[in-house]
């Protein structure tokens, strides 16, 4: 299971929030282990229809990230979106991997008996911190990075 977590900001004066959306592998051969091309794209024009608003992607190398396809996207929409290229091996400039770590905390002491029951505690505890602007900040801080007007 994947998901693919994105800090957003909505301005100064707005509260932040994280839009998501999981992939769910089954181990099945010639399955994705990711996301598409198309569904990054798709990702990201679902949080800026619903921000209104420009956004600012943080991306480590992923290869799909790296894409033509995802680059020549981005270009296309350069007046309301900038990918953040994260350097090789530097997870700690990355805000999605202090979700990641308030996911895992979150779920530490949870049982699931099958794959769906895990994508329901996963789906609830990403609700949780959705819309919890103080842990998404704590997550942005947790980097250096920070939001300005």
């Amino acid at each position: 299971m994947s998901t693919s977590p994105a800090p957003s900001d909505t301005g100064p004066a707005a509260a932040r929030t994280s839009f998501y959306r999981l992939h769910v592998g089954h181990g099945r051969g010639g399955e994705p282990k990711t996301f598409a091309r198309h569904e990054y794209r798709d990702l990201i024009i679902t949080a800026h229809q619903q921000l209104n608003a420009p956004l600012v992607w943080c991306w480590d190398n992923l290869n799909v990230h790296l894409a033509k396809e995802v680059i020549a996207f981005a270009e296309e929409h350069v007046d309301w979106l900038r990918i953040f290229q994260m350097p090789s091996y530097a997870p700690e400039l990355n805000p999605s991997e202090g979700v990641w770590s308030l996911l895992k905390h979150a779920i530490a002491n949870f049982v699931a008996t099958d794959l769906s029951g895990l994508v329901r505690i996963v789906k609830s505890k990403l609700k949780k911190i959705q819309f919890r602007a103080d842990l998404i900040d704590g997550c942005l801080a947790g980097t250096g990075l920070t939001i300005q007007p």
